[in-house]
């Protein structure tokens, strides 16, 4: 009797089948699994368990003898897989994100050790050890039981529950993302097999079975098509700034030449209790990079202080959360009108808009360790201020979902001209393969049908986030004086020691100096500025801007640095001196100080060249 037997192998690419008898020794199996598999003798294990245990080790034994019978299933696991690869199940992704991607990734939320390397956002680690039960009182109708029981009326619910999301006040549309991990992570298994995969549109590299592209393509390396769903979950449920100040510096720009302005917002996540394991986005303050602006589009060009300006937000506890731009048209300036453009008849978001957005997402991944490549989606978001319906100007917040990410990360989403409204999902090429994307309707009788994405309408990719100012304002930057908001030289606003000087004298004997440079704009003039920059000395400062701290502050405010920066103030009461002079002065002041270990080099300018276009169109008839 052959006594033949067949052996079901799992791998992360896919199972195998391999024929056996139970006399052969595992030596001999191994080598028809090397086989198989296309690699080395030494280059794989194969395990009886899925969780890597019971490692089937090459020796003479008889493969009856290691209790392997017909049908059982091996785990194959090459040797460069991580310490843990319990996602199996589903097939690894291939992806081109910046972020630091790792080929091992948890599955559960017990398995945060398997990635050592990966840290996550303070708020997801708060929040995935929070319990996250809705608690009901006890009905005094329905309730039928003693007060120490429970019933269907008055039992802790899921953070899932759409039935209560639905019921809030206002509804809630789109659960939190952790109440959505709860959801995958609930039942039986408690989420033994589950992985959040972020989506290719790219051909998977290394398919040596046919030629490449476009002679050549399989069903093992071609993506799969693409059918666009409204995203049910959402990274931020509130977007709020501290306070009106913050927003109302930003639109003094349009206010004052009737352009449009952009920004990126910094602040910080922190929970929103108002909505089930939600995350609130907490704005500190905007930063207005270099652009060229008109009243119906935006052009952004590139930034020579970003990195600058992202360790400044850094040591004061703030991070890019999120970015702003304006789209406003005077409706009647002798009340302050704005005309209403945005709005379920024309559109919220335009496919441009919703391509930058996700661009700027895919910049920003969200860490997460049940993913394969340790990153999925992003908490970065989008803030448009533009009229609302009573012709006031209202901020409305939106993300683009996790599909619409991987649409622009492969460049497989173009704008449609002359329809703001609509994207155009690309045709494959010669030098690039684009899978088919789709997207539901309904027909006027009702029924579902399929539509190829060409074009596609751009509600399906967007979220929109509720936007709020607090009753009760908070200022993280706490000065009362306004300092010259950087690269706003067509307002004739400039920043420079002229400004600064005026800004000092603006401050009254009794202003504690903490509040006077509590002032974002001033900090990154001081570390910026081109004839005495603080990069390297003004930690101190901002670590007593960061905790509030006036004894630090007034010890950072005996320094050299600072007595420097008083005298060059002093030197140019009127605006008349020239920046020559500014350099003379600053290096003798420097000389007979004997501050031979202060930084004396001057910045040059970086070359400056176009690198993205955002057109805004207030109208859909313009």
């Amino acid at each position: 009797m052959a006594e033949n037997m067949t052996i079901r192998v799992q791998s992360p690419e896919g199972m195998k089948k391999i024929t056996s008898t139970k006399r052969e020794t595992a030596a001999a199996f191994l080598k028809k699994v090397a086989k198989e598999f296309g690699c080395s003798s030494n280059g794989f294990s194969v395990y009886l368990n899925r969780n890597k245990t019971g490692e089937i080790l090459s020796q003479n034994k008889a493969l009856s003898l290691l209790k392997i019978k017909h049908g059982d299933m091996l785990f194959f696991y090459p040797s460069s897989a991580g310490p843990s690869s319990e996602n199996m199940d589903t097939a690894q992704p291939h992806t081109s994100s910046s972020f630091p991607s790792s080929s091992s990734s948890s599955t559960s939320l017990s398995r945060s050790h398997s990635a050592p390397q990966l840290r996550e956002d303070d708020i997801d680690q708060y929040l995935s050890k929070q319990e996250g039960k809705i608690y009901r009182n006890r009905d005094p109708q329905l309730c039928r039981h003693g007060a120490m029981g429970k019933c269907v009326h008055c039992v802790p619910l899921e953070p899932f529950d759409e039935d209560y999301l639905n019921h809030l006040d206002p509804p809630v549309k789109h659960m939190s993302f952790h109440a959505y991990i709860r959801k995958l992570t609930g039942g039986a298994d408690k989420g033994k097999f589950v992985a959040l995969e972020n989506i290719s549109c790219k051909i998977k590299s290394g398919c040596e079975g046919h030629p490449p592209w476009p002679e050549g393509i399989c069903t093992k390396c071609q993506p799969s098509a693409i059918t666009l769903n409204r995203q049910k979950y959402r990274h931020v449920d509130n977007i709020m700034f501290e306070n009106h100040t913050i927003a109302d510096r930003f639109l003094d720009f349009w206010r004052k030449t009737g352009n449009q302005r952009m920004g990126y917002l910094y602040g910080r996540y922190t929970e929103h209790k108002d909505i089930p394991l939600g995350i609130r986005a907490e704005v500190a303050a905007i930063y207005e990079p270099p652009q060229i602006a008109t009243q119906n589009s935006l052009e952004l060009i590139e930034d020579p202080k970003a990195e600058a300006v992202e360790e400044i937000a850094a040591k004061l506890g703030l991070r890019k959360v999120g970015w702003i731009f304006t789209d406003l048209l005077s409706e009647d300036t002798r009340i302050g009108t704005v005309r209403y453009s945005r709005n379920k008849d024309t559109y919220f978001l335009s496919a441009e808009e919703c391509i930058t957005a996700g661009h700027f997402q895919n910049q920003q991944p969200n860490p997460c360790r049940l993913s394969p490549d340790s990153h999925f989606g992003s908490k970065f978001f989008t803030v448009v201020a533009t009229g609302g319906p009573d012709n006031q100007v209202h901020f409305e917040g939106y993300q683009v979902s996790n599909q619409c990410m991987a649409l622009v990360r492969d460049e497989c989403l173009l704008p449609c001209r002359d329809t703001p409204e609509l994207g155009y999902a690309k045709e494959s090429s010669t030098e690039q393969y684009v899978p088919d994307v789709f997207y539901k309707d309904k027909d006027k009788f009702g029924n579902d049908i399929t539509y190829l994405a060409r074009p596609l309408p751009v509600e399906y990719l967007i979220i929109d986030i509720t936007t709020t100012f607090p009753k009760d304002p908070v200022f993280t930057f706490s000065s009362t004086l306004r300092f010259s908001i950087e690269n706003r030289e067509a307002l004739g606003e400039t920043q420079d020691f002229h400004s600064l000087a005026t800004y000092l004298s603006q401050s009254s004997s009794s202003s504690s100096f903490l509040n006077i440079v509590s002032d974002f704009h001033l900090l990154l003039f001081l570390v910026t500025n081109e004839v005495m920059p603080l990069q390297d000395s003004i930690g101190l400062l901002l670590d007593a801007v960061k905790t509030s701290n006036e004894e630090l502050a007034q010890t950072w405010k005996k320094s050299e640095q600072w007595a420097t920066i008083e005298q060059l103030c002093k030197l140019q009461p009127f605006g008349i001196i020239d920046q020559d002079f500014f350099h003379a002065a600053f290096l003798s002041h420097l000389y007979f100080s004997q501050l031979s270990t202060s930084n004396t080099s001057i910045h040059k300018p970086l070359r400056i060249c176009n690198l993205r276009h955002l057109h805004l169109t207030n109208s859909p008839n313009k």
